[in-house]
């Protein structure tokens, strides 16, 4: 049996108490519903800034038909922001049928994402992902929870050359979003020593999968493609096409979610884990993945050619991550490699992004 495997079995047979911040967004979303199929209370806190309600209408409907029973009563949402200290204080009790239960695992995914959007505006990136993430740390502490993971990112390797990645050769950050995630990994092990508290940093490598925004001039590459194709719009690549990046299905990032939250290291406080699948994907390949999906599932749809434009400024050139640590550590098998993944939600996108 895996690891995996026994903490899913463990949630079935105790039942805990989560709080997800950024429950209405893509990642959040997606671990609000897995938690809740698993018969675990659940407390969501988000402010939709880029988060949406239909993503928790989706998640606790998808969640009620993979349990085969009406979840939403384990699920309370808290319209909140974590810039404010009160709201992340109030998140740490879940509420439900005349009960309150404290909070014993806060996944944090709350941020603002994209390296592009830190460049025009750092302040307002630095007031969610630094600011924000202090009250939800401080938050964390004061109601002595049994474990803290959150969201943090590939782009604290930076300017570091050498790949595969790995957690402890990290290099100059090379745009405000990386530096703000950066701190948080400063100061969840300030909390770990200072506190007690146990810490746990996820770095996501390019996560995909069902409920993530195709939208905007931040959306991520694969349902921004695959909405545009669908629509027989222009696909850009950014420089070459020769770019790679190491994507990771959601349900991967599920599982190292869970295993960090439920892990028990007496010894180390504070951690930080890569989250990916370990394996290079160059643009032109992805592009060439996603055609192939398209045609096969719309025959007669004819594609554009994709547009070459200049490179984006702040992003590395090369992105692969290695998973050693994590699979020695917590028992993590990533079981969804990109085709895998992409096999899994394609009817998800064509349904929800045609």
């Amino acid at each position: 049996m895996t690891a995996y495997q026994e903490a899913l079995n463990q949630l079935l047979e105790k039942q805990y108490t989560w709080l997800v911040t950024g429950a209405a967004g893509f990642i959040g979303s997606n671990l609000v519903e897995k938690l809740i199929s698993l018969n675990q209370r659940v407390v969501g806190l988000d402010n939709f800034e880029t988060g949406y309600q239909h993503n928790l209408d989706q998640a606790l409907a998808d969640a009620g038909r993979s349990a085969g029973k009406d979840c939403s009563p384990l699920f309370h949402f808290y319209e909140g922001d974590i810039r404010t200290l009160e709201d992340c204080q109030k998140a740490m009790i879940w509420h439900g049928e005349g009960i309150s239960h404290g909070v014993d695992f806060v996944l944090h995914q709350a941020a603002l994402g994209s390296v592009p959007r830190s460049i025009i505006d750092p302040i307002h990136t630095n007031k969610a992902n630094i600011d924000g993430f202090l009250n939800v740390l401080v938050s964390a502490r004061d109601a002595n929870v049994k474990g803290f993971v959150y969201a943090a990112s590939s782009s604290t390797y930076g300017d570091h050359p050498d790949l595969p990645k790995v957690e402890d050769k990290i290099g100059n950050p090379l745009s405000p979003y990386a530096v703000t995630k950066y701190v948080n990994e400063l100061y969840a092990k300030v909390f770990a020593n200072a506190y007690g508290l146990k810490t746990i940093g996820l770095r996501y490598f390019n996560i995909f999968g069902k409920r993530q925004d195709p939208s905007g001039a931040y959306a991520a590459v694969i349902p921004k493609w695959v909405a545009s194709m669908i629509k027989g719009k222009e696909i850009y690549i950014n420089g070459d096409g020769e770019t790679s990046r190491d994507f990771c299905y959601i349900d991967n990032a599920i599982q190292i979610n869970i295993l960090s939250a439920l892990s028990d290291f007496q010894e180390e406080k504070a951690l930080v884990f890569n989250c990916a699948f370990g394996e290079q994907t160059t643009l032109n390949e992805l592009h060439a993945m996603i055609s192939e999906r398209i045609l096969k599932e719309t025959p007669g749809l004819t594609l554009k050619a994709p547009l070459y434009c200049d490179f984006r400024e702040g992003d590395v050139r090369h992105s692969l991550a290695d998973i050693s640590k994590a699979k020695f550590m917590l028992g993590y098998q990533p079981k969804f490699s990109i085709r895998d993944g992409m096999d899994d939600v394609f009817n998800w996108y064509l349904k929800f992004l045609s």
